[in-house]
C-alpha cells in the first residue's frame, strides 16, 4: 500500500460511522478557514527556512485535499483519484512543448501558450468570461486581489502613465480619508480607507513590488522591533504596561539606532 492509498483509507475511516465525531462533522463550510491557514501555515515554514516544518505543513495542506475529495466522494461527485488525474491531464495538456510537438523559445511564450490553453478550455466548458475581471479569484487577500484586478485593467490600457500619477491619487485620497474622518462619518471613512488601500496596492504594482509581501516583510520588521522594545522593558525591572508611552518611544528609537540598521 502506497503512502496515498494509506492517507485515504485513513481519511474514510474517520469519516466512516465508528470513526471520528469530530470528523463526520465536518462540511466542505466549515473546512474553508482550515484551507486556507494551512496554505499560509506552508508560506511561513518556508520563510523560516524549517525544512522538518515544511514537510509538516505540505502534509497538513495535503490533507485539506483528501478531506474535500472524501466528502465530495460521499456525495457522488468526485473522488481523488479524479482530482490527480485532473491536474495531470492539464499539465499534460497545457505543456506542449514538453509533451508534444511545440517549439517555444523563453517562458514568456510559455506563459502565453498557457494562458491561450486555458481560455480555450473555459470557453470549450461554456465558461467564457464576460470582463477580463472574470478571472480574478473572488477570495484572494484583498490586498493580492487589488493588485491582481489592477494588472488585468492595465493590459487593456486603463493604468496610470506613470508612478507620479500614481502617487498624486494617493495623496488625493488621503485628503478624502481625512475630510471623511473630520466629517464623523464611520461608513464614509470606511470607504475612503479602502480607496486608499486600493491605490496603493496599484503604487506597489507600479513600482514592481507585490503588496502583500512588502506588508507582510513590515509586520516582520514591527514583531522583531517590538520584541526588543519588551526585552528593553524586562531590563528596566518595570512591567511593559507600567512604562509610559513616552518610555516605550524610547526604547523603540533606541532599537532602531543600536539594534536595527533599517
Amino acid at each position: 500500500m502506497s503512502q496515498i492509498e494509506r492517507l485515504l483509507e485513513i481519511m474514510h475511516t474517520l469519516r466512516s460511522e465508528n470513526g471520528c465525531p469530530w470528523d463526520r462533522e465536518q462540511t466542505l463550510e466549515t473546512l474553508r478557514p482550515y484551507a486556507v491557514e494551512e496554505v499560509y501555515e506552508v508560506l511561513d515554514a518556508i520563510d523560516r527556512g524549517d525544512v522538518d516544518d515544511h514537510c509538516e505543513e505540505l502534509g497538513d495542506l495535503l490533507l485539506q485535499v483528501v478531506f474535500h475529495a472524501q466528502l465530495r466522494k460521499e456525495e457522488g461527485a468526485f473522488q481523488f483519484e479524479d482530482v490527480a488525474r485532473s491536474i495531470s491531464d492539464k499539465l499534460v495538456r497545457r505543456h506542449p512543448h514538453v509533451f508534444g510537438d511545440v517549439d517555444v523559445a523563453d517562458s514568456d511564450e510559455v506563459l502565453k501558450n498557457w494562458n491561450e490553453i486555458k481560455a480555450g478550455e473555459k470557453a470549450g466548458r461554456g465558461r467564457e468570461e464576460n470582463s477580463i475581471l472574470d478571472k480574478i479569484p473572488l477570495h484572494l487577500p484583498a490586498l493580492l486581489k487589488a493588485h491582481d484586478m489592477q494588472k488585468a485593467v492595465a493590459k487593456s490600457g486603463f493604468d496610470w502613465p506613470s508612478i507620479s500619477d500614481v502617487l498624486e491619487k494617493v495623496d488625493e485620497e488621503l485628503a478624502e480619508l481625512r475630510a471623511a474622518i473630520d466629517s464623523g462619518d464611520r461608513a464614509h471613512a470606511a470607504e475612503e480607507y479602502g480607496d486608499l488601500l486600493f491605490v496603493m496596492a496599484n503604487v506597489g504594482r507600479h513600482l514592481g513590488l507585490s503588496g502583500e509581501q512588502a506588508l507582510q516583510d513590515a509586520c516582520t520588521k514591527f514583531q522583531r522591533r517590538f520584541q526588543k522594545v519588551e526585552e528593553l522593558a524586562s531590563d528596566s525591572g518595570k512591567p511593559l504596561q507600567a512604562h509610559t508611552l513616552e518610555e516605550l518611544d524610547g526604547y523603540w528609537d533606541e532599537v532602531k539606532r543600536t539594534h536595527e540598521r533599517d
